[in-house]
This record gives structure tokens, C-alpha cells and sequence, in this order.
């Protein structure tokens, strides 16, 4: 499942079986955490057995700053920003920078504010609707397309949450149901059990404990509301990634006669 031991939640999409019995090629689609820790063997085996030939980066820049990506020889990185950092601090949209320094212990004294909680139950569905970000997806989702040979890698800090929708994004390019798409969401959880079992019981009411996994683990319910707000706002995921995220029939086919079998 995890396929890198110095990169956090580092996995790849390959042995999805999919509705009508096609399964995602292994070796192809990887999705994880910051390449700034990254050792000398995971940068080996990333050039060897996967052929990495695209990297992109949906950090804000204050992030890329701070820990910057490990170059990757042969393999070409972008940097895609999920969201505009200025605005989405400006309307409060965001956590605040120092968070970061230490998010856990940050979550227990700042999780009972309803601006944390509001930040946490927005997310997801912020950046589903929000046009820069919508750009920025449809921006990787083109590149996905027209990666003729190689593995290609998407990460932001942690892997679950800016990662997390591209994947829902491919996964829906390639056919996945919902089903699927949460179960690849989900999976994030596994590897940050550890880290959210050292606060979640330092907080005490269901908000404070719901912002705490959303932020340190994964918030399963809200990565479905912003499932749900897509199906509201734009019919369907398919209408989704035709319209905002520019994702054509022939790209779709594309991406499956590349990335399924």
C-alpha cells in the first residue's frame, strides 16, 4: 500500500478494480507527502522502478519555501498551488502560518474556536469551488494527459488533503465510483493513526475532535460534503471535470487506455 519509507503516505492508485472489471495500472499514479525528506534510496527507486517523470507540488509557496522539494533527476516538477495562499488567509479561509510549527499541540489550545472548526468544515469544499484552485486541477489533470510514458507523483505536505482531491479526480477520469474514491481518501487515515492518537483525546467535543482529524488525520464527512457539493452545483462529477476542471471525452480516454487494464 505505502510505497515509500521516507516520504509521508507516499502510495500509488495502481489495483483499483473499477466498475466494469478494469483494474488501474500499478506503478503509474503515485500520490504522497513532501519530498523534502526524501532519502537517496526512495530518489533511486522513484528513477528505477517507477520511471518518475513528472512531480507536482499543490504546497502554497510560504511551504515550498520552508521545505523544498529534494530534486528528483529526470523527473520534471511543477508547482501547481491548490489554493491563492493571500486570499484564502485574507477571508480566513486558512489556518494561520505558525499552526504549522506544531499542529497538534496549535489544535489543542486553538480547536474549540469556531474559526478553527469553520476552517476545518469548509475546506474540501472550499477548494472544490473555488476558481484558482479549480484551475490549478485542471492544469494537472491536462499534464496527467499528456504524460506519454513513466510515473507521474502529486503531492502537497501530507498527502491526504490537496492530494487527496486530485486523486478523487483521476480516480473519477479513469471511472471510479464514489466508493472508491472515499476508500482512497481514507487510506491517509491509516498511515496518520499514530499522530492523531497522540491529541484527539486532549480535545473534548465532537467539533473540537472533528477539526483535530480533519487537520492531523482525515475527516471522512467532510470530503464527502464536498462530493455532495459538487453533484449540487454541477449535476455530477463527470459534469464537474468537463466543465471547471476541462477534462474532455478524449481525455478520458485517454487516460484510460494509458492507466487501465
Amino acid at each position: 500500500m505505502f510505497i515509500l519509507d521516507s516520504i509521508p503516505n507516499a502510495r500509488e492508485l495502481g489495483g483499483y478494480t473499477l466498475p466494469g472489471g478494469r483494474v488501474v495500472k500499478h506503478d503509474l499514479l503515485l500520490r504522497g507527502g513532501s519530498l523534502n525528506g526524501i532519502s537517496d534510496d526512495d530518489i533511486l527507486l522513484l528513477r528505477e522502478k517507477f520511471k518518475l517523470k513528472k512531480i507536482f507540488d499543490f504546497r502554497t509557496g510560504t511551504e515550498v519555501r520552508m521545505m523544498p522539494d529534494r530534486e528528483i533527476p529526470d523527473a520534471r516538477r511543477f508547482w501547481m498551488p491548490a489554493f491563492n495562499e493571500e486570499t484564502m488567509h485574507e477571508e480566513k479561509l486558512a489556518l494561520p502560518h505558525g499552526a504549522y510549527k506544531d499542529l497538534g499541540g496549535w489544535l489543542v489550545e486553538h480547536a474549540s474556536l469556531k474559526s478553527t472548526q469553520e476552517v476545518a468544515r469548509k475546506m474540501y469544499t472550499t477548494m472544490v469551488t473555488n476558481e484558482f484552485t479549480q484551475i490549478q486541477y485542471a492544469g494537472f489533470l491536462q499534464n496527467i494527459v499528456g504524460t506519454a510514458d513513466g510515473a507521474v507523483y502529486w503531492h502537497c505536505s501530507q498527502g491526504k488533503d490537496r492530494t487527496g482531491l486530485a486523486a478523487a479526480f483521476v480516480l473519477a477520469a479513469l471511472g471510479a465510483d464514489r466508493d472508491t474514491i472515499m476508500k482512497d481518501y481514507a487510506i491517509s487515515g491509516e498511515y496518520y493513526r499514530k499522530d492523531l492518537d497522540l491529541y484527539i483525546d486532549r480535545v473534548s467535543s465532537p467539533e473540537e475532535k472533528a477539526a483535530m482529524r480533519t487537520f492531523i488525520s482525515v475527516n471522512c464527512d467532510y470530503f464527502a460534503d464536498a462530493l455532495d457539493e459538487i453533484d449540487r452545483k454541477w449535476g455530477s462529477m463527470a459534469n464537474y471535470l468537463s466543465g471547471p476542471l476541462c477534462l474532455s471525452d478524449d481525455d478520458m480516454d485517454i487516460m484510460q487506455k494509458r492507466y487501465l487494464e
